[in-house]
């Protein structure tokens, strides 16, 4: 009997596999029946999954350790993408004529961020990385990234946090990198994560899907100049960007490191987002990758 899922999608370079997959007929391989509902933002995708309306999401780390805070609502079975030495997700970026020429140029300037998300997250840990202490960072509040961006081409915001491949629209309009995750690849991922009640009671669907993943990813990766077309059909990649932006490697078959996800805890406890430790072994299931 053919399974089906539906799945939570913002328009975003990291659901290019999935879309591949769905084109090229690899969920039918795998007698699965996939569904996307699109989402514009991550607030309506986590309403949409806690509602039950989807069963699975692209999502990140921090996400995670907020829906499992009092119990364990979803779980990580695969990296959606990640930050390699070639390629970054995130990246803080200077305005143009900011002055900010060099990550120390950063200490005490205002970084636009959202809140309690990935980007927070990765500003602190590269400033860190690049010892920063907690005062030397600063950061502003502007959670939608549109206004981010127009904020910080307009030269009202000195410097922002963008995800790839928005920063790199961002670049195009002047904008400059002052540091990204292709120095920190540890911190630069996004996930592919279902409810914990559909893994319990689907675990096939989501083997299958992953499969399925698995083998849009090589096919992604054998050959990355070719998905214009759907790139722009799906509004992954901007515009402008089409035809000149380089298709990152996709990960394939694997999973965050308990080390990765110790250093979010960690960092969720000293922000005060959560109020006490959840384990790796309840929030990443390791069981489903091909």
């Amino acid at each position: 009997e053919q399974q089906r899922l539906k799945i939570a999608v913002l328009p975003i370079l990291d659901a290019l596999p999935m879309y591949v997959a769905q084109e090229n007929g690899y969920f039918e391989d795998q007698n699965l029946e996939v569904e996307f509902i699109p989402v514009g933002s991550a607030a309506e995708r986590d309403q949409v999954i806690a509602s039950g309306q989807a069963d699975g999401m692209i999502n990140d780390l921090v996400s995670t350790l907020l829906y499992n805070q009092d119990q364990t609502q979803i779980q990580v079975v695969s990296f959606a993408r990640t930050a390699t030495p070639e390629f970054p997700q995130f990246r803080i970026l200077a305005a143009k004529d900011s002055g900010i020429n060099s990550v120390d140029d950063l200490k005490g300037v205002e970084i636009g961020i959202s809140e309690g998300s990935v980007i927070e997250y990765t500003t602190d840990r590269f400033l860190e990385a690049e010892g920063f202490s907690a005062l030397e960072i600063a950061t502003l509040a502007v959670p939608s990234i549109p206004v981010r961006m127009s904020l910080l081409d307009s030269g009202e915001l000195k410097a922002a946090n963008l995800p790839d491949p928005l920063s790199s629209l961002a670049i195009q309009s002047g904008a400059s990198v002052i540091i990204d995750d292709t120095r920190y690849p540890e911190y630069g991922n996004s996930l592919i994560s279902f409810r914990k009640s559909v893994i319990d009671s689907n675990p096939n669907a989501v083997m299958g899907f992953l499969a399925a993943i698995d083998q849009a990813s090589q096919e992604i990766n054998a050959d990355p100049a070719k998905w214009d077309n759907l790139l722009t059909e799906q509004k992954l990649v901007p515009a402008p960007l089409i035809g000149s932006y380089q298709i990152p490697t996709f990960p394939i078959g694997s999973l965050p490191s308990k080390a990765q996800w110790e250093d979010v805890v960690e960092w969720g406890l000293a922000k005060g987002f959560i109020s006490e430790n959840i384990s790796y072994e309840t929030s990443v299931n390791s069981n489903y990758l091909p």
